[in-house]
Protein backbone atom coordinates (compact mmCIF):
# COMPACT_ATOMS: atom_id res chain seq x y z
CA UNK A 1 0.00 0.00 0.00
CA UNK A 2 1.20 3.53 -0.69
CA UNK A 3 2.52 5.47 2.25
CA UNK A 4 0.73 8.69 3.32
CA UNK A 5 3.62 10.66 1.90
CA UNK A 6 3.33 8.95 -1.46
CA UNK A 7 -0.42 9.43 -1.56
CA UNK A 8 -0.07 13.08 -0.63
CA UNK A 9 2.25 13.51 -3.60
CA UNK A 10 -0.34 12.53 -6.19
CA UNK A 11 -0.99 16.08 -7.34
CA UNK A 12 2.72 16.95 -7.51
CA UNK A 13 3.86 13.86 -9.40
CA UNK A 14 1.33 13.83 -12.25
CA UNK A 15 -0.82 16.75 -13.33
CA UNK A 16 -3.77 14.53 -14.26
CA UNK A 17 -3.94 13.27 -10.69
CA UNK A 18 -5.23 16.63 -9.47
CA UNK A 19 -8.27 16.75 -11.75
CA UNK A 20 -10.41 19.60 -10.45
CA UNK A 21 -9.66 22.00 -13.31
CA UNK A 22 -9.54 19.28 -15.97
CA UNK A 23 -12.83 17.75 -14.85
CA UNK A 24 -14.60 21.10 -14.80
CA UNK A 25 -13.45 21.75 -18.36
CA UNK A 26 -14.64 18.34 -19.56
CA UNK A 27 -17.96 18.42 -17.77
CA UNK A 28 -19.08 22.01 -18.27
CA UNK A 29 -21.12 21.38 -21.45
CA UNK A 30 -23.42 18.92 -19.64
CA UNK A 31 -23.47 20.62 -16.26
CA UNK A 32 -26.89 22.18 -15.74
CA UNK A 33 -27.24 22.61 -11.99
CA UNK A 34 -25.43 24.59 -9.37
CA UNK A 35 -22.82 22.77 -7.32
CA UNK A 36 -24.90 23.53 -4.23
CA UNK A 37 -27.79 21.35 -5.47
CA UNK A 38 -26.26 18.23 -3.97
CA UNK A 39 -27.76 14.76 -4.05
CA UNK A 40 -28.50 13.77 -0.44
CA UNK A 41 -26.56 10.61 0.51
CA UNK A 42 -28.38 7.80 2.30
CA UNK A 43 -27.41 5.69 5.32
CA UNK A 44 -24.29 7.78 5.94
CA UNK A 45 -23.81 6.94 9.63
CA UNK A 46 -24.33 3.24 8.98
CA UNK A 47 -21.81 3.28 6.12
CA UNK A 48 -19.16 4.98 8.25
CA UNK A 49 -19.64 2.42 11.02
CA UNK A 50 -19.58 -0.62 8.73
CA UNK A 51 -16.58 0.72 6.78
CA UNK A 52 -14.79 1.21 10.09
CA UNK A 53 -13.75 4.61 8.78
CA UNK A 54 -10.94 5.94 10.98
CA UNK A 55 -7.87 8.18 10.69
CA UNK A 56 -5.12 6.71 8.57
CA UNK A 57 -7.41 4.51 6.48
CA UNK A 58 -7.19 4.26 2.70
CA UNK A 59 -10.73 3.91 1.37
CA UNK A 60 -12.47 3.85 -2.01
CA UNK A 61 -15.75 5.53 -2.91
CA UNK A 62 -16.53 3.58 -6.07
CA UNK A 63 -19.61 5.70 -6.89
CA UNK A 64 -18.66 9.26 -5.99
CA UNK A 65 -21.77 11.04 -7.26
CA UNK A 66 -22.01 14.51 -5.72
CA UNK A 67 -19.58 13.53 -2.97
CA UNK A 68 -21.88 13.21 0.05
CA UNK A 69 -20.52 9.90 1.30
CA UNK A 70 -17.00 10.94 0.32
CA UNK A 71 -17.26 14.13 2.38
CA UNK A 72 -18.41 12.18 5.43
CA UNK A 73 -15.61 9.64 4.98
CA UNK A 74 -12.94 12.33 4.68
CA UNK A 75 -14.24 14.12 7.76
CA UNK A 76 -14.30 10.89 9.78
CA UNK A 77 -10.81 9.81 8.69
CA UNK A 78 -9.12 13.18 9.31
CA UNK A 79 -6.38 14.20 9.57
CA UNK A 80 -4.55 11.61 7.46
CA UNK A 81 -7.14 9.29 5.92
CA UNK A 82 -7.09 9.02 2.12
CA UNK A 83 -9.88 8.45 -0.38
CA UNK A 84 -9.85 7.25 -3.98
CA UNK A 85 -13.05 8.44 -5.66
CA UNK A 86 -14.42 6.93 -8.89
CA UNK A 87 -17.38 7.85 -11.06
CA UNK A 88 -18.45 7.29 -14.66
CA UNK A 89 -20.17 10.67 -14.82
CA UNK A 90 -17.72 13.53 -15.56
CA UNK A 91 -20.31 16.08 -14.44
CA UNK A 92 -20.60 14.41 -11.05
CA UNK A 93 -16.82 14.37 -10.73
CA UNK A 94 -16.61 18.10 -11.44
CA UNK A 95 -19.27 18.91 -8.84
CA UNK A 96 -17.69 16.63 -6.25
CA UNK A 97 -14.22 18.06 -6.95
CA UNK A 98 -15.55 21.52 -6.03
CA UNK A 99 -17.28 20.20 -2.95
CA UNK A 100 -14.26 18.24 -1.71
CA UNK A 101 -11.59 20.76 -2.66
CA UNK A 102 -10.97 21.64 0.99
CA UNK A 103 -9.54 18.15 1.57
CA UNK A 104 -6.70 18.77 -0.87
CA UNK A 105 -4.39 15.83 -1.64
CA UNK A 106 -6.29 13.51 0.71
CA UNK A 107 -8.72 12.73 -2.12
CA UNK A 108 -7.88 11.47 -5.58
CA UNK A 109 -10.46 11.48 -8.42
CA UNK A 110 -10.76 8.98 -11.26
CA UNK A 111 -13.15 9.13 -14.23
CA UNK A 112 -13.81 5.40 -14.36
CA UNK A 113 -16.40 2.72 -13.80
CA UNK A 114 -16.06 0.66 -10.65
CA UNK A 115 -15.76 -2.41 -12.86
CA UNK A 116 -12.25 -1.07 -13.60
CA UNK A 117 -11.30 -0.60 -9.94
CA UNK A 118 -8.50 -3.14 -10.22
CA UNK A 119 -6.82 -1.32 -13.10
CA UNK A 120 -7.25 2.05 -11.37
CA UNK A 121 -5.48 0.77 -8.25
CA UNK A 122 -2.77 -0.86 -10.37
CA UNK A 123 -2.15 2.44 -12.15
CA UNK A 124 -1.75 4.11 -8.77
CA UNK A 125 0.56 1.30 -7.58
CA UNK A 126 -1.78 0.54 -4.67
CA UNK A 127 -1.72 -3.07 -3.54
CA UNK A 128 -4.69 -3.02 -1.17
CA UNK A 129 -7.23 -0.73 0.47
CA UNK A 130 -9.02 -0.70 3.82
CA UNK A 131 -12.55 -0.38 2.50
CA UNK A 132 -14.74 0.09 -0.58
CA UNK A 133 -18.17 1.71 -0.77
CA UNK A 134 -20.68 1.27 -3.60
CA UNK A 135 -23.80 3.47 -3.69
CA UNK A 136 -25.58 2.07 -6.74
CA UNK A 137 -28.29 3.54 -8.92
CA UNK A 138 -29.00 7.03 -10.18
CA UNK A 139 -28.48 10.18 -8.12
CA UNK A 140 -31.22 12.71 -7.46
CA UNK A 141 -29.31 15.25 -9.55
CA UNK A 142 -29.19 12.88 -12.53
CA UNK A 143 -32.90 12.12 -12.15
CA UNK A 144 -33.78 15.81 -11.94
CA UNK A 145 -31.69 16.85 -14.97
CA UNK A 146 -33.97 16.20 -17.93
CA UNK A 147 -31.13 16.31 -20.48
CA UNK A 148 -29.74 13.09 -18.98
CA UNK A 149 -32.89 11.21 -19.96
CA UNK A 150 -33.49 9.33 -16.70
CA UNK A 151 -36.88 10.90 -15.94
CA UNK A 152 -40.31 10.45 -17.49
CA UNK A 153 -42.40 13.32 -16.13
CA UNK A 154 -45.21 14.04 -18.59
CA UNK A 155 -44.68 17.80 -18.45
CA UNK A 156 -41.14 17.54 -19.85
CA UNK A 157 -41.41 14.28 -21.80
CA UNK A 158 -41.29 15.87 -25.27
CA UNK A 159 -38.03 17.65 -24.42
CA UNK A 160 -36.38 14.74 -22.56
CA UNK A 161 -34.04 12.70 -24.77
CA UNK A 162 -33.81 8.93 -24.39
CA UNK A 163 -30.20 8.92 -23.24
CA UNK A 164 -29.80 7.26 -19.79
CA UNK A 165 -26.02 6.91 -19.97
CA UNK A 166 -24.12 7.31 -16.72
CA UNK A 167 -21.22 8.56 -18.84
CA UNK A 168 -22.70 10.78 -21.59
CA UNK A 169 -19.48 10.52 -23.59
CA UNK A 170 -19.42 6.74 -23.96
CA UNK A 171 -21.52 3.94 -25.35
CA UNK A 172 -25.00 3.70 -26.80
CA UNK A 173 -27.87 5.85 -25.60
CA UNK A 174 -31.28 4.37 -24.88
CA UNK A 175 -32.48 5.77 -28.21
CA UNK A 176 -29.63 3.98 -30.01
CA UNK A 177 -30.48 0.76 -28.20
CA UNK A 178 -34.19 1.00 -29.03
CA UNK A 179 -33.32 1.61 -32.68
CA UNK A 180 -31.21 -1.51 -33.18
CA UNK A 181 -32.42 -4.15 -30.68
CA UNK A 182 -34.50 -7.07 -31.90
CA UNK A 183 -37.98 -7.71 -30.57
CA UNK A 184 -36.67 -10.76 -28.70
CA UNK A 185 -33.90 -8.73 -27.07
CA UNK A 186 -36.33 -6.02 -26.01
CA UNK A 187 -38.69 -8.58 -24.51
CA UNK A 188 -35.87 -10.25 -22.58
CA UNK A 189 -34.59 -6.97 -21.18
CA UNK A 190 -38.04 -5.74 -20.16
CA UNK A 191 -38.89 -9.06 -18.51
CA UNK A 192 -35.57 -9.74 -16.77
CA UNK A 193 -34.41 -6.24 -15.84
CA UNK A 194 -37.76 -4.50 -15.50
CA UNK A 195 -39.78 -7.49 -14.30
CA UNK A 196 -42.53 -5.99 -16.42
CA UNK A 197 -45.83 -7.81 -17.02
CA UNK A 198 -46.65 -7.58 -20.70
CA UNK A 199 -43.01 -7.37 -21.79
CA UNK A 200 -43.70 -9.22 -25.04
CA UNK A 201 -46.57 -6.90 -25.96
CA UNK A 202 -44.52 -3.77 -25.28
CA UNK A 203 -41.53 -5.11 -27.25
CA UNK A 204 -43.79 -5.75 -30.23
CA UNK A 205 -45.24 -2.24 -29.95
CA UNK A 206 -41.81 -0.62 -29.75
CA UNK A 207 -40.61 -2.41 -32.88
CA UNK A 208 -43.73 -1.46 -34.81
CA UNK A 209 -43.63 2.20 -33.74
CA UNK A 210 -39.95 2.63 -34.58
CA UNK A 211 -40.73 1.58 -38.15
CA UNK A 212 -43.04 4.58 -38.34
CA UNK A 213 -40.71 7.08 -36.61
CA UNK A 214 -37.55 6.91 -34.47
CA UNK A 215 -38.02 6.67 -30.70
CA UNK A 216 -36.02 9.67 -29.54
CA UNK A 217 -37.75 11.19 -26.50
CA UNK A 218 -39.47 10.16 -23.31
CA UNK A 219 -42.76 11.18 -24.94
CA UNK A 220 -42.18 8.59 -27.69
CA UNK A 221 -41.62 5.87 -25.10
CA UNK A 222 -44.63 6.89 -23.00
CA UNK A 223 -46.81 6.80 -26.11
CA UNK A 224 -45.67 3.25 -26.83
CA UNK A 225 -46.43 2.28 -23.22
CA UNK A 226 -49.92 3.74 -23.44
CA UNK A 227 -50.61 1.89 -26.68
CA UNK A 228 -49.31 -1.45 -25.35
CA UNK A 229 -51.35 -1.03 -22.15
CA UNK A 230 -48.86 -2.79 -19.87
CA UNK A 231 -48.24 -2.49 -16.16
CA UNK A 232 -51.75 -1.35 -15.27
CA UNK A 233 -52.97 -1.62 -11.68
CA UNK A 234 -49.48 -1.39 -10.17
CA UNK A 235 -48.43 0.92 -7.37
CA UNK A 236 -45.68 2.44 -9.53
CA UNK A 237 -46.03 4.00 -12.96
CA UNK A 238 -45.15 1.26 -15.50
CA UNK A 239 -42.57 3.61 -17.00
CA UNK A 240 -40.55 3.14 -13.81
CA UNK A 241 -39.94 -0.50 -14.71
CA UNK A 242 -39.30 0.24 -18.38
CA UNK A 243 -36.80 3.00 -17.62
CA UNK A 244 -35.09 0.75 -15.08
CA UNK A 245 -34.70 -2.01 -17.65
CA UNK A 246 -33.35 0.28 -20.36
CA UNK A 247 -30.98 2.04 -17.98
CA UNK A 248 -29.58 -1.29 -16.78
CA UNK A 249 -28.91 -2.40 -20.35
CA UNK A 250 -27.52 0.95 -21.53
CA UNK A 251 -24.99 1.00 -18.69
CA UNK A 252 -24.50 -2.78 -18.35
CA UNK A 253 -25.21 -2.28 -14.67
CA UNK A 254 -25.49 -5.94 -13.68
CA UNK A 255 -22.33 -6.94 -15.52
CA UNK A 256 -20.44 -3.95 -14.14
CA UNK A 257 -21.60 -4.72 -10.60
CA UNK A 258 -20.49 -8.35 -10.79
CA UNK A 259 -17.04 -7.27 -12.01
CA UNK A 260 -16.87 -4.41 -9.52
CA UNK A 261 -17.64 -6.66 -6.55
CA UNK A 262 -14.92 -9.08 -7.59
CA UNK A 263 -12.43 -6.23 -8.06
CA UNK A 264 -13.31 -4.80 -4.65
CA UNK A 265 -12.93 -8.14 -2.87
CA UNK A 266 -9.53 -8.67 -4.48
CA UNK A 267 -8.45 -5.15 -3.49
CA UNK A 268 -9.33 -5.40 0.19
CA UNK A 269 -6.57 -5.74 2.76
CA UNK A 270 -7.03 -8.33 5.53
CA UNK A 271 -9.97 -7.14 7.61
CA UNK A 272 -10.96 -4.57 4.98
CA UNK A 273 -14.63 -3.71 4.61
CA UNK A 274 -16.97 -3.78 1.60
CA UNK A 275 -20.26 -1.87 1.79
CA UNK A 276 -22.90 -1.82 -0.95
CA UNK A 277 -26.12 0.20 -1.11
CA UNK A 278 -28.59 -1.20 -3.65
CA UNK A 279 -31.91 0.26 -4.73
CA UNK A 280 -33.68 -2.50 -6.62
CA UNK A 281 -34.04 -6.23 -6.19
CA UNK A 282 -31.80 -7.24 -9.10
CA UNK A 283 -28.80 -5.43 -7.64
CA UNK A 284 -29.56 -6.51 -4.10
CA UNK A 285 -29.90 -10.19 -5.05
CA UNK A 286 -26.53 -10.09 -6.78
CA UNK A 287 -24.86 -8.46 -3.77
CA UNK A 288 -26.55 -10.81 -1.30
CA UNK A 289 -25.67 -13.86 -3.37
CA UNK A 290 -22.05 -12.78 -3.82
CA UNK A 291 -21.58 -12.18 -0.09
CA UNK A 292 -23.17 -15.52 0.77
CA UNK A 293 -21.03 -17.40 -1.76
CA UNK A 294 -17.81 -15.69 -0.70
CA UNK A 295 -18.55 -16.54 2.93
CA UNK A 296 -19.08 -20.19 2.00
CA UNK A 297 -16.11 -20.48 -0.35
CA UNK A 298 -16.53 -23.98 -1.78
CA UNK A 299 -18.71 -24.25 -4.89
CA UNK A 300 -18.67 -28.03 -5.17
CA UNK A 301 -22.03 -29.87 -5.31
CA UNK A 302 -23.50 -30.31 -1.80
CA UNK A 303 -23.43 -34.12 -2.04
CA UNK A 304 -19.78 -34.27 -3.12
CA UNK A 305 -17.88 -35.69 -0.12
CA UNK A 306 -14.54 -34.01 -0.80
CA UNK A 307 -13.97 -30.48 -2.07
CA UNK A 308 -12.28 -30.37 -5.45
CA UNK A 309 -12.75 -26.67 -6.32
CA UNK A 310 -10.16 -25.40 -3.87
CA UNK A 311 -12.08 -22.20 -3.19
CA UNK A 312 -11.77 -20.81 0.33
CA UNK A 313 -14.05 -18.29 2.05
CA UNK A 314 -12.97 -14.72 1.37
CA UNK A 315 -15.62 -12.71 3.23
CA UNK A 316 -17.45 -12.60 6.54
CA UNK A 317 -20.86 -10.97 6.36
CA UNK A 318 -21.35 -8.07 8.76
CA UNK A 319 -25.06 -7.69 7.96
CA UNK A 320 -27.23 -10.79 7.86
CA UNK A 321 -30.16 -8.66 6.74
CA UNK A 322 -30.08 -5.51 4.69
CA UNK A 323 -29.87 -2.28 6.66
CA UNK A 324 -32.71 0.11 5.81
CA UNK A 325 -33.17 3.85 6.34
CA UNK A 326 -34.88 4.91 9.56
CA UNK A 327 -38.21 6.71 9.63
CA UNK A 328 -36.39 9.90 10.62
CA UNK A 329 -34.17 9.67 7.53
CA UNK A 330 -37.11 8.87 5.28
CA UNK A 331 -38.96 11.98 6.42
CA UNK A 332 -36.06 14.11 5.24
CA UNK A 333 -35.14 12.02 2.19
CA UNK A 334 -38.02 9.93 0.78
CA UNK A 335 -35.80 8.57 -2.02
CA UNK A 336 -33.94 6.56 0.63
CA UNK A 337 -36.95 4.27 1.01
CA UNK A 338 -35.68 1.65 -1.43
CA UNK A 339 -32.05 1.71 -0.21
CA UNK A 340 -30.65 -1.56 1.14
CA UNK A 341 -27.17 -1.65 2.66
CA UNK A 342 -25.12 -4.83 3.00
CA UNK A 343 -21.57 -5.14 4.28
CA UNK A 344 -18.83 -7.76 4.60
CA UNK A 345 -15.22 -7.96 5.81
CA UNK A 346 -12.29 -9.60 4.05
CA UNK A 347 -11.08 -12.65 5.93
CA UNK A 348 -7.51 -12.37 7.05
CA UNK A 349 -6.54 -15.93 6.14
CA UNK A 350 -7.98 -15.48 2.64
CA UNK A 351 -6.52 -12.08 1.79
Amino acid sequence: MLSPAALAGWGRQRGEWCPQKRLRAEAEPVRSVSAVAFHRPVLVAQCLELLDAAPGRLLVDATLGDGGHAEAILERTAPDGRLIALDRDPDALAIAADRLGRFGARVHFEHASFRHLGSVLAKLAIGSVDGVLFDLGVSSRQLDTKARGFRFADATAAATPLDMRMDPSAGESAADLLARASEAELETWLREYGELPGAKRLARTLVRRRREAPLRTTADLLAALAEARVGGGRRHHPATLVFQALRIVVNDEIGALAEGLESAICALAPGGRLCVIAYHSLEDRLVKGTFRQEERGCVCPPKQPICSCGRRPRLRRLTRRAVRASEDELRGNPRARSARLRAAARLREAA
